[in-house]
Formats: structure tokens, C-alpha cells, sequence
């Protein structure tokens, strides 16, 4: 089977609102084709009740947007774990996105779009705001299918916040006819795996069981023996129904920059964790598009070999047992003290996919 795929820090100076000095306000935007900048009408946030509503499938355009979309004879039918996990996953998802290496260091953004009034003032920025307008439906052949972008914004400053232009746009396209293995949770957790030429990227999608509103995607970028290169994270909340990202949650966005905040320590992570499993097999099926469904008891024990530790209480980590024949590539959010969620893809020796599980957990043994 073939597989596919600001916060703020400053090198002198370390800006706060109880600052004496006000350098100008960081307000974080996402465009690659600047000629022609797109202005966005910001929302109204203050009065979030309503429930993602039924979606209706719209294709999604954009100049600079990308779609992986393979052909592939599989095929699988609507089910009402489907419809379930398209009300959890559609609507607009905004939040804040950074790149990490492979060791966990946030990356800076490129000089290029960070504002000058940041430069003279020595800030340091790491994190784009983000889109991701999501929908998940059936196609006209009843066959689930799930489209959405991810957006990043350009940073601006101050009141230029009123209109954010479009840094880059890149498209997702995910159905039965994709060549490329998609596990999903009726909870609107789900693992969907793609793979370029000379790499493979896992993107780890985490819904908090408390808070249906609140999400984290982890992609880990691999190269073709498997080894992490870097990783990607998007912390995002839900805003409303699909709109195709025509609107922004402009300032009053619920969430913040957070490439630059504290790390997740290790002590909190390793030891011993159980729990149950949802799993999906893609060894023996030709399904590629697959629910996590047979659930099993789980036992993890978890040392730092391998642990690559990021803000936002999130852990990576990609492993090969010693014989060579299984890596485990494995992504964590601890959601509180001894409790978390984490999502695993297993591979074989020859880089096959054998497994998705998410599971959740909690700490027997710190």
C-alpha cells in the first residue's frame, strides 16, 4: 500500500502588557499570492451557542491552493458513525499554527512577512494565525468524503488587524477514491496519512473529550526511512458552522500564539499509562477510509528516548524496536494530570501501515 499524505519572544526583549514601554501590538494573520490580497469581515465571537450545522458539500477553490486527491477503486459506504463524525469535524476551525524541528524548537517565521515595527523592536515571531474551513459529507455515490484548507494568515500590527490578507492556502481532499489510509473517531478525532515524494506526513487530529470545541492537529512530517524531520502544530477552536473561510475570528479570537510558551516537561509523560484503544487495521483491508472501531485495553510505558516535548502540554514521538520491524509514530496532548489522548500509527519494517489507534489514557505509574 502506498502511502501519502506570537505569543511572542524577543532576543532582548520579552513584551508584556505591564511593559513601560509599548512596542506595537502583535496581532497574527496568513497569503502566497500578495498581489492579489484577500479582506476578510471579521465575525461576531462573543456569542458562541450554535452547533455545527448539517453540511452540504461545496467544492473549495483557492489560486494557491494545492489538492491531493489520488484514485483508488476502494470504496466504502455512509455510516452513522460517518454522519456523527461529520457534525463533530465541520464548521470553521481558527486557532494559531507553528512549525517544529525535529528536537522541538519552534521555528521562526520568514523575515519576509513579519511587519517592520516587530523587526526594530526585536520580536522574535514564530506563529501564524490559521483557518481550517472543514467538511465532512457523503459525495453523490453516498460515499463519505472530507474537504478542508489550511490558511495562513500574514502577521499585521495594531488596527491593521481589520483586514487579513492570505498568506498560503493549501487544500485537502479525502474520499474513497483517495490512495492514502484515513482513520476516523464519531468524536471527530482522526489520523489521516500522506505521503510525497521523498516524505510522509502523519497529521494527528485531537478533539478534548470536555471541551468539543477545542482541537489540536500534530503533523509529523517522516522521511522515507521513517526518521522525524519536523513537526507541525495547529491549536484551534471551533467558530460555527462551515463558511468556506469567507470570515475571520479577528480579535476576538478565543485562543493565543503559543510556539514560545513552555514546553511539556517530561516527568509527566514517561512511565507507565493504560487504557482503552480504538484501532484501525489497514494491513489486511483495502478500505481506505476507516472507522476506529474495535476497541481493546492498551498499555503504554514511556521513557524519554524518542520523546520530543512541545507547548501546549503535546508530546511526539517515533520509535523503531530494536529488530527494525515495527516504528510506532506516536502523538500526545495531556489534558490533565495522569489523563491524556494519544494517537498512533504502527508501521512494519518495509514502512507499510499496519494500524491507527487513538486511545485514552490515564497514568498508572509516574
Amino acid at each position: 500500500m502506498a502511502m501519502t499524505a506570537a505569543f511572542f519572544s524577543s532576543n532582548t526583549n520579552i513584551l508584556s502588557p505591564s511593559s513601560q514601554c509599548h512596542p506595537p501590538v502583535l496581532s497574527l494573520r496568513s497569503s502566497s499570492t500578495l498581489q492579489f490580497p484577500i479582506t476578510h469581515q471579521f465575525r461576531n465571537t462573543s456569542s458562541n451557542t450554535s452547533t455545527p450545522a448539517a453540511p452540504i458539500l461545496t467544492r473549495i477553490s483557492a489560486a494557491t491552493t494545492t489538492t491531493a486527491d489520488v484514485n483508488d477503486s476502494a470504496s466504502i459506504s455512509i455510516t452513522t458513525s460517518w454522519v456523527e463524525f461529520a457534525e463533530k469535524v465541520s464548521g470553521e476551525w481558527d486557532g494559531f499554527g507553528a512549525d517544529f524541528t525535529a528536537e522541538g524548537q519552534a521555528v521562526e517565521l520568514p523575515e519576509s512577512v513579519v511587519p517592520e515595527a516587530y523587526r526594530e523592536w526585536e520580536v522574535k515571531v514564530f506563529d501564524w494565525q490559521t483557518q481550517c474551513p472543514t467538511l465532512a459529507t457523503a459525495d453523490n455515490t453516498d460515499t463519505p468524503s472530507l474537504t478542508y484548507r489550511s490558511i495562513k494568515l500574514l502577521p499585521t500590527v495594531g488596527c491593521e488587524a481589520d483586514a487579513a490578507t492570505i498568506y498560503s492556502s493549501e487544500e485537502r481532499h479525502i474520499s474513497a477514491r483517495h490512495g492514502s489510509a484515513f482513520a476516523y473517531a464519531p468524536t471527530g478525532c482522526y489520523v489521516a496519512v500522506d505521503s510525497a515524494v521523498k516524505s510522509i506526513e502523519l497529521e494527528h487530529c485531537l478533539i478534548d473529550p470536555n471541551n468539543k470545541e477545542s482541537r489540536v492537529r500534530v503533523i509529523q512530517v517522516l522521511d522515507s526511512e521513517l526518521k522525524l524531520v519536523r513537526i507541525k502544530v495547529f491549536v484551534e477552536q471551533w467558530y460555527g458552522p462551515f463558511r468556506n473561510g469567507d470570515q475571520l475570528g479577528g480579535c476576538a479570537i478565543r485562543d493565543s500564539a503559543f510556539a514560545a510558551t513552555e514546553r511539556l516537561e517530561a516527568s509527566r509523560v514517561c512511565g507507565v499509562w493504560q487504557g482503552t484503544s480504538a484501532v484501525a487495521r489497514f494491513d489486511a483491508s483495502h478500505n481506505m477510509i476507516q472507522q476506529l472501531d474495535d476497541e481493546r485495553a492498551s498499555k503504554s510505558i514511556r521513557d524519554e528516548g524518542g520523546l520530543v516535548l512541545l507547548p501546549k502540554q503535546l508530546w511526539s514521538s517515533v520509535k523503531k524496536r530494536e529488530d527494525n520491524e515495527i516504528t510506532c509514530c506516536e502523538v500526545g496532548w495531556l489534558l490533565d494530570e495522569g489523563r491524556a489522548i494519544t494517537s498512533k500509527c504502527i508501521f512494519s519494517g518495509k514502512a507499510q501501515l499496519k494500524e491507527i489507534a487513538i486511545a485514552n489514557e490515564t497514568a498508572t505509574q509516574i
